[in-house]
C-alpha cells in the first residue's frame, strides 16, 4: 500500500513532471508471472526510474547496509527504499550470499518482478561492465524469463558522489526478454553461468550502445580508491 501511495501519489508525479522519463518496449514486459530485470546501473536513481515506468512492482536486492543508518535521517532512508521495492540482504559472501538469492527466488515463486544489476555495482564511469554470474544462476534456478533493460542518461542527473540531482530528461529501453530454459538444470556448471551472463551484458551493450569493458566495476572503483591514497 505505501509503495502506491509513493508511486502514484506522491513522489511518481513529481518526478514524471520534473525529469519527463521516456520509454521504449515498454510491451516486453510481461503481463503476469516471476519474472527478472536485468539493468545497467549507472546511478542509484535507477532504481527510483525503472519502477517508475513499469505498472506492475519491482523489488530490487539492496545491501543492508543502506538500512542502518539512525534518527531521522535513517528513518526516511529505509521508507524510501521500502517505497521503492527494496529488499535488504547482506552482500559479504558464503551463506550470506546464499540467503540473498534466496530472497530473490522468494520474490520470483511469488510471480512477481525482480530486479537486478548484473554488473553488481554502479558503473564509475559510464561504461558497461562484465556481469557477475549470481543473475544467471537465479534464472537457472527459478525457470524464469529474463528481460535486458537499459537505464539512459541517469549519470548525468545524478552522478556517484552527488546529493541533489540535475533537471534533465531520462530514458529506459526495455529489451525482448531472452529464454534460457535450454540450459535448466545446469545451475551449477560455471561456464554456462558465465556464457548466460556475457550474453545478458551483449544484449543490454546492443540495447544501449555503452562502451563495454571485459573487467569487473568493482575492481575499477578499487584500483581508482588505491590510486586516491
Amino acid at each position: 500500500m505505501f509503495y502506491w501511495f509513493m508511486k502514484n501519489l506522491i513522489a511518481g508525479p513529481i518526478l514524471r513532471t520534473v525529469f519527463r522519463p521516456w520509454v521504449l518496449g515498454h510491451e516486453n514486459i510481461p503481463k503476469t508471472g516471476g519474472v527478472i530485470l536485468a539493468s545497467n546501473h549507472l546511478s542509484f536513481i535507477d532504481s527510483v526510474f525503472l519502477p517508475l515506468v513499469m505498472d506492475r512492482r519491482i523489488s530490487f536486492l539492496a545491501k543492508s547496509d543502506y538500512y542502518t543508518a539512525r534518527g531521522i535521517k535513517g528513518w526516511a532512508i529505509r521508507n524510501f527504499l521500502t517505497a521503492t521495492g527494496m529488499l535488504p540482504i547482506d552482500r559479504s559472501g558464503g551463506k550470506a550470499s546464499e540467503a540473498s538469492l534466496n530472497t530473490g527466488l522468494g520474490v520470483l515463486a511469488r510471480g512477481e518482478v525482480l530486479g537486478i544489476y548484473p554488473e553488481g555495482t554502479r558503473s564509475p564511469d559510464g561504461k558497461l561492465y562484465r556481469g557477475r554470474t549470481g543473475v544467471a544462476r537465479m534464472i537457472l534456478e527459478a525457470g524464469v524469463p529474463v528481460v535486458p533493460v537499459v537505464m539512459v542518461d541517469t549519470e548525468k542527473v545524478m552522478p556517484i558522489g552527488t546529493r541533489i540531482p540535475k533537471v534533465r530528461r531520462v530514458g529506459v529501453i526495455i529489451g525482448e526478454p531472452l529464454d534460457f530454459s535450454r540450459f535448466e538444470g545446469l545451475e551449477g556448471d560455471r561456464f554456462i553461468l558465465r556464457a548466460i551472463t556475457d550474453e545478458i551484458v551483449y544484449e543490454l551493450m546492443r540495447l544501449g550502445g555503452q562502451e563495454y569493458s571485459d573487467v569487473y566495476a568493482s575492481s575499477v572503483k578499487e584500483k581508482r580508491g588505491s590510486l586516491s591514497r
